[in-house]
């Protein structure tokens, strides 16, 4: 038998297998609180097996968040959002590393994770003002 035969004739894409237009930042935040206990608990313990758990935990928490506001970013936000908050773009480029491997994904630094929750406190307010709108 010949692929041809079975493959598809047209290509369709979405940007969401199914669009339920629920977005809400509070996600990408409780993943980041989960970073940041995680964080507290590596430095609270002296058993290797469970600091390693810890960072574990983190580092898929962490991919998480940035899953989060990816999802955010490329989905919620539309372009008259990125022209009435100029910022936007900065504020997610900043978020998301912060949550990659030069940020909580990469170190135990308490500070870093809360720099992160900052960043998404920030998309936070704007997120809620865009929603009045």
């Amino acid at each position: 038998m010949r692929i041809g035969l079975i493959a598809p004739t047209i290509t369709v894409s979405a940007h969401c297998d199914l669009p339920c237009g629920v977005y809400d930042p509070a996600q990408a935040k409780i993943e980041a609180q989960s970073v940041k206990a995680c964080m507290e608990k590596y430095h609270g313990s002296d058993d290797p097996d469970f600091k390693a758990r810890a960072i574990s935990i983190k580092e898929e928490r962490s991919d998480l968040v940035k899953h989060h506001l990816w999802v955010l970013w490329t989905d919620y936000f539309k372009a008259p959002h990125f022209e009435k908050y100029p910022q936007l773009n900065g504020l997610f480029n900043e978020a998301t590393k912060l949550a990659g491997a030069g940020g909580t994904k990469g170190t135990t630094d308490v500070a870093v994770a809360d720099n992160l929750l900052a960043k998404i406190a920030e998309i936070d307010a704007i997120f809620w003002e865009s929603k009045k709108a």
